[in-house]
């Protein structure tokens, strides 16, 4: 059985899913998109785990079970809008992975898992569904609603790269929560006069490396859109380094924090990048310890410019931002977006994500703006060289003209 997408839900009965890394104010979401539901006498299914369950969903022998898999959300749902962590939990599980191309959607061995999730649904009487995740979340959802089940999507992801959304909620908790750390960091350095790498998320995109570092007042902001070539050369970004050091040395300032994005890693040379992937398949950036090896090839290149030693520390930080208590804007963008989910449920309007304007305004992007149509993959946004945002974490940078 599947879903007709030129007819409204068959069900008043919505499901509510979150998939992938965790982000500050993820019950925010889910706690305001299930209230505006159950405001409207719209039952809610909240499924645990994201796709891990449903995705091996088996119509002749349904297993789904109630406290287990999946629960009956309630007004209790209220009480964890400001809690960390994520009320229904979460997993990487990617049912649409191998789906490429339009017509991998006509192929039943790829599209199995997908067409158990509209099953458990249909088990379920849900009518619709709402996804909250990052871009294989996303892809799912597209693959979802291209096989007609009526889906709205929630953007997640706190590094901030998601195309068709300004800010994502939990992004700037995200910065907050890394300029406290990088703070004792600098505190730390200059008591000890040292230096720190500090290796911060951000795969694709280095809109946390720059702003955490602006808030941070780190001497150095490097991230992916700052190497222009696919490889990076890991000795040029040592020699800036080291000579920053030194110049900071020269002027008295033997200590700072120097932050750089993870995502680093997937422009080292074939021989240093990471390849241990966690059971869905993903790389895991973080294996790279980039923070480490630029910081050994730092203290080595110093040695050799000056005959001396100096103090050169790596230190990686991720989950710490991403379980943080919520600041107040990722309350309101979350409650906003969970809003914004029934809004657009409610004016029958599927395949979309829901997303911000100025003052918070709500609005539906389509899939097929967000989705590329030939190879289906998510468009990413970066920070782009030259912007505003880009210069002015150059400008903040230390620079020998300050000597």
């Amino acid at each position: 059985m599947g879903f007709d997408m030129s007819a409204k839900p068959r069900r008043a009965k919505v499901g509510i899913l979150f998939s992938g890394g965790p982000a500050p104010s993820a019950n925010t979401v889910i706690s305001s998109t299930a209230l505006n539901f159950l405001d409207h006498n719209i039952p809610v299914i909240g499924f645990y785990r994201g796709y891990e369950f449903i995705q091996d969903f088996n119509i002749n022998n349904p297993r789904l079970r109630k406290g287990t898999h999946f629960e009956e959300v309630t007004y209790d749902i209220t009480h964890f809008r400001n809690d960390r962590g994520i009320y229904l939990r979460t997993s990487r599980a990617n049912p649409g992975k191998e789906i490429k191309s339009m017509s991998d959607l006509q192929n039943p061995a790829k599209t199995h898992r997908l067409k158990n999730i509209i099953q458990a649904c249909e088990y379920l009487e849900i009518g619709a569904l709402v996804s909250i995740g990052g871009d294989d979340t996303l892809k799912t959802a597209n693959f979802l609603y291209l096989m007609g089940m009526p889906v709205i999507h929630i953007p997640k992801t706190i590094d901030n790269d998601y195309y068709g959304i300004p800010w994502t909620f939990g992004y700037w908790t995200a910065v907050d929560a890394a300029q406290r750390i990088m703070l004792n960091l600098k505190a730390d350095a200059q008591a000890t006069d040292s230096f720190f790498i500090v290796e911060l998320m951000g795969r694709k995109a280095g809109w946390i490396t720059y702003a955490a570092g602006i808030a941070a007042e780190a001497i150095l902001m490097i991230s992916g859109e700052d190497i222009e070539k696919d490889e990076m050369d890991v000795e040029e970004l040592s020699e800036k380094i080291t000579e920053t050091i030194i110049a900071r040395e020269n002027n008295r300032r033997p200590y700072g924090v120097i932050a750089i994005a993870e995502g680093l890693a997937d422009k080292l040379p074939k021989d240093l990048k990471p390849t241990e992937t966690d059971r869905h398949g993903n790389v895991q950036f973080s294996k790279a310890n980039i923070s480490q090896t630029l910081a050994d090839k730092v203290k080595q290149l110093y040695k050799d410019k000056t005959g001396l030693e100096v103090k050169v520390n790596a230190k990686q930080i991720g989950y710490e931002t991403r379980a943080a208590a919520p600041i107040s804007f990722d309350v309101v963008m979350g409650s906003m977006l969970g809003y914004g989910a029934y809004k657009f449920y409610n004016e029958n309007m599927f395949g979309v994500m829901v997303s911000v304007t100025d003052n918070f305004d709500l609005k539906a992007v389509p899939f097929n703006q967000l989705v590329d149509a030939d190879n289906l993959k998510t468009k990413l946004r970066d920070v782009p060289r030259g912007s505003d945002f880009f210069t002015l974490k150059e400008r903040l940078s230390y620079r020998k003209i300050w000597d």
